[in-house]
C-alpha cells in the first residue's frame, strides 16, 4: 500500500482523534470539529460521492470560495482515487467552459445555488457534466445539495463502515491527484497534472522543515484553486495542526483577532495592505509618528542581530522592550497576538516590507515555487532565513542556473505533465529539469534569489535589460502606492503606471488640508508620488530609473481583467489597454520602436 496524503490524513485522525482539527464560522459562532469528527465528515462525503457514481480517475470540478466543505471534499475525492479540478470563482465564462471541457469533468461542485444559476447557462455548451452539487442552498431541479451527499454517505457507511479505507487501498502514488489550471498572464490556462507523489513530497518536506506541529493553528483564506491554498489542505491533514477557515478577505482583520493563529500562509498583497494600514495609522499625528519611527529604528537594529544570530546588547534589549510596549505589541495584536511566523508565496514580497515586519517582531518567510512544482521548492525557515532571498532548497530539490540566468528545478515535486499538451511539456521539462521561466541566482550558502521573470525582462532601446519586479517592489514600499506596472521594452527609458493606496493618500491629504474630488489628478498628490519615484530611482542604476509616470484613476482588478485570479498583473493586457497613456509618457519622441508594433 502506498502512503499518500490521504493515508497520512487517516493516521492523523487516529493519532489525534480528540484534538481540535478545524474551525469554521456560522453566524457569530466558531464551530469546532476534532480530528475524529473531521475524519467522519471526509469519509461521509466520499461515500456520498460514490453513491453519485464517482469512481477512480473521475474528474470532479469545484468552483467555490475557501470553506470547510471544499477542504473535506478534496480529501474525499483524492481518497476515492478521483481527481480534483479546482476553478477560481472569478474565472471568466470562457475560461470556465474551457477548463470543464479540457479536464473532462464529470461532476461540477458550486458553492451556492446562486453561483450555480450564474454558471447554468454555460453548461449547455458542455456534454460531460453528469451531476451538479452545491455546498450551500436550497434543493432545485438537476442539482444535489451537500446535505443530500452527506445523508447518502452516512447511509452507505452504515452498510460499509470502511468504504473510504477500502477505496484508498486502490490509490497509488503515481495516480493523478489533481489538475490545476495555471491562471497565466497570457493565453489559455494550461492543465498542470499533479500526482499523489508530488502532493506527498511537498507536504512531507515543507511542513516539518518549517517546524509546524500539532500545536499550531492557521487562519486559512487563500483560494483553493491556488496551489498554495491546496497545500494548506494537504499539510493540515499530514501534520495535524488546527485550521480555521476565514469568512473572507474582507473579514480577515476580525478573524485574525478571533482565531489567534500561530502561522499564516498568504500572498504579498495581504502583507502590503497590512503594512500600508500600519503606516497610515502611524502618521496620524506628529507625536505618534515620532514614537513609531523611533521604535522602528530600534526594531531594525534588533533585526540585524537576529538575522546574524548574534547576542543582543543589554541596552538595545531594554530599548526594544520599550518599543514593543509602545508600538510593536499593538501590531502583533492586529494579527491575533500569537503569530510565530507567516509564509509569503505566489509573487515576490518586497524586501523592505519583510524587514519592516521583522523589526516589529513578526517574521514573514518568503518561499518560491510554481503550480508546476507543487508550490514551494525553496523556502526560508524560522531557523534559517535571509531577507531578499526565497530561502534554500526544500527536501530533495536541486537547482541549476542556466547560461541565461533561468532557474531550473529537478525534483519529485515537479508536475507529471501539462494535460494533453506533450509539446508544452517537452519544452518545460528537458532531461528531468523543469524550466521555471524565472531568472535568479544562488548564493554560495545555497540561498536562492529571484531577480525577474524571463519573459518579463525589458530590453531598452539601448540594449540594457531591466527587471520590472525589482522596480515594482521598490515603488510599493511607499505607503502611498498600491500597484505598479513598468514599461520600457524597446524604448529609450523606463516609465511606470501607478495606482494609489487611497487610505494612506486620503489621510495625508486631510493632514495637509487638501480637499479634492479626484486625488489621482491632484497636482499636490502627483508631487507626493513624484517624491516616492525619486526615492526609488536613488536605488537604481541610471538605465533602470523611471523617467516618467502616470497615476491611474483606479486599481487593477481581476474583474476588470488586468489581474490574474492569483493577483498577478497581466502585463500584455495593461500594455494594450493603456497604450495611448504609455505612449504619451514618452512624448513626441516615442523613445524607440513601439512595443505594440
Amino acid at each position: 500500500m502506498s502512503h499518500t496524503v490521504c493515508h497520512k490524513f487517516l493516521e492523523t485522525v487516529q493519532k489525534h482523534s480528540k484534538k481540535l482539527a478545524v474551525m469554521h464560522k456560522q453566524g457569530d459562532h466558531w464551530n469546532e470539529l476534532d480530528w475524529s469528527q473531521y475524519g467522519t465528515l471526509v469519509k461521509t462525503v466520499a461515500a456520498g460521492l460514490q453513491t453519485l457514481g464517482v469512481r477512480k480517475n473521475d474528474r470532479i470540478a469545484i468552483v467555490s470560495n475557501t470553506r470547510l466543505e471544499w477542504a473535506a471534499t478534496d480529501l474525499a475525492i483524492l481518497g476515492l482515487g478521483a481527481i480534483t479540478v479546482p476553478i477560481y470563482q472569478n474565472s471568466t465564462p470562457e475560461d470556465l467552459v474551457y477548463i470543464l471541457e479540457s479536464s473532462r469533468a464529470k461532476i461540477l461542485i458550486c458553492e451556492t445555488t446562486q453561483s450555480y444559476r450564474k454558471i447554468q447557462p454555460l453548461l449547455s455548451k458542455l456534454s460531460g457534466i453528469e451531476k451538479v452539487v452545491v455546498f450551500e442552498g436550497d434543493t432545485m431541479e438537476n442539482i444535489v445539495t451537500f446535505d443530500e451527499i452527506q445523508n447518502a454517505g452516512a447511509a452507505a457507511l452504515k452498510l460499509s463502515p470502511t468504504l473510504y479505507e477500502l477505496a484508498l487501498r486502490e490509490v497509488d502514488l503515481t495516480d493523478i491527484a489533481t489538475i490545476i489550471y495555471t491562471s497565466g498572464t497570457t493565453g489559455r490556462p494550461k492543465g498542470v497534472v499533479i500526482t499523489h507523489t508530488q502532493a506527498l513530497s511537498e507536504v512531507a518536506d515543507a511542513f516539518p522543515l518549517l517546524g509546524v506541529t500539532v500545536r499550531d493553528r492557521s487562519l486559512c483564506f487563500l483560494p483553493f484553486a491556488h496551489i498554495l491554498g491546496r497545500i494548506e489542505i494537504w499539510g493540515h491533514g499530514y501534520t495535524g495542526y488546527t485550521m480555521a477557515f476565514a469568512e473572507g478577505i474582507d473579514r480577515l482583520k476580525d478573524n485574525l483577532t478571533e482565531v489567534k493563529p500561530t502561522l499564516m500562509i498568504a500572498v504579498p498583497r495581504v502583507f502590503e495592505k497590512i503594512y500600508n494600514g500600519i503606516l497610515a495609522q502611524a502618521e496620524a499625528s506628529p507625536l505618534k509618528s515620532k514614537v513609531f519611527h523611533w521604535a522602528l529604528s530600534i526594531g531594525r537594529e534588533m533585526s540585524q542581530y537576529k538575522v546574524e544570530k548574534q547576542p543582543v546588547p543589554v541596552d538595545l534589549a531594554l530599548k526594544y522592550r520599550l518599543a514593543k510596549k509602545l508600538v510593536f505589541d499593538s501590531i502583533l495584536e492586529r494579527l491575533g497576538g500569537r503569530l510565530r511566523f507567516a509564509i509569503s508565496g505566489g509573487a515576490p514580497l518586497s524586501r523592505s516590507i519583510a524587514e519592516f515586519f521583522h523589526a516589529a517582531g513578526i517574521l514573514i518567510l518568503e518561499g518560491y515555487g510554481l503550480t508546476e512544482t507543487t508550490a514551494a521548492v525553496a523556502v526560508n525557515t524560522p531557523f534559517d532565513y535571509r531577507f531578499g532571498t526565497v530561502g534554500k532548497a526544500v527536501g530533495e530539490v536541486k537547482f541549476r542556473i542556466a547560461d541565461d540566468g533561468e532557474i531550473l528545478v529537478h525534483s519529485k515535486k515537479v508536475m507529471r505533465e501539462y494535460l494533453d499538451d506533450p509539446e508544452s511539456t517537452s519544452v518545460a521539462i528537458t532531461d528531468g529539469w523543469y524550466h521555471t521561466g524565472d531568472i535568479g541566482e544562488l548564493s554560495p550558502e545555497g540561498y536562492l534569489r529571484i531577480t525577474d521573470r524571463k519573459k518579463d525582462l525589458l530590453k531598452t532601446a539601448g540594449g540594457k535589460y531591466v527587471a520590472p519586479q525589482k522596480l515594482e517592489g521598490l515603488l510599493k514600499a511607499s505607503r502611498f502606492i498600491s500597484q505598479v506596472h513598468i514599461h520600457g521594452d524597446q524604448k529609450k527609458y523606463v516609465v511606470a503606471l501607478l495606482t494609489l493606496n487611497m487610505d494612506s493618500v486620503k489621510s495625508w491629504a486631510a493632514e495637509n488640508g487638501i480637499v479634492a474630488d479626484d486625488l489621482a489628478t491632484n497636482p499636490k498628490v502627483r508631487e507626493l508620488i513624484k517624491s516616492a519615484v525619486a526615492e526609488t530611482n536613488s536605488h537604481l542604476a541610471s538605465f533602470e530609473t523611471i523617467k516618467n509616470f502616470a497615476i491611474l484613476p483606479r486599481e487593477f482588478t481581476v474583474e476588470g481583467g488586468e489581474l490574474t485570479p492569483s493577483l498577478k498583473v497581466k502585463r500584455k493586457v495593461v500594455d494594450e489597454r493603456q497604450r495611448e497613456l504609455i505612449d504619451s509618457l514618452y512624448g513626441p519622441d516615442r523613445g524607440g520602436a513601439s512595443a505594440h508594433a
